[in-house]
């Protein structure tokens, strides 16, 4: 299984600068399928709290910004 932590990445690199993706997108790119991805969210929900401490990433829900993961979240690149 591909790494959560470059999938995240990865995905976040080819969408516009200031665009998000759904934690869901990456459980998905990691099973490579719809099914099962379920089972990989721990995985992504890990690998987003290390990019959000790293200041590598940032997270949002509906455009207020979150300090950390709590309920539903978007990820998007940290703001330059």
């Amino acid at each position: 299984m591909t790494d959560a932590r470059d999938t995240t990445l990865a995905l976040l690199a080819r969408r516009a600068p200031d665009a998000t993706i759904c934690p869901s997108e990456v459980a998905k790119a990691l099973v490579a399928g719809a099914a099962g991805w379920r089972e990989a969210m721990p995985a992504v929900h890990a690998a987003v709290d290390a990019l959000v401490a790293e200041g590598e990433v940032r997270l949002s829900w509906k455009g207020a910004a979150l300090p950390i993961r709590a309920g539903p979240y978007r990820i998007a690149r940290t703001r330059e």
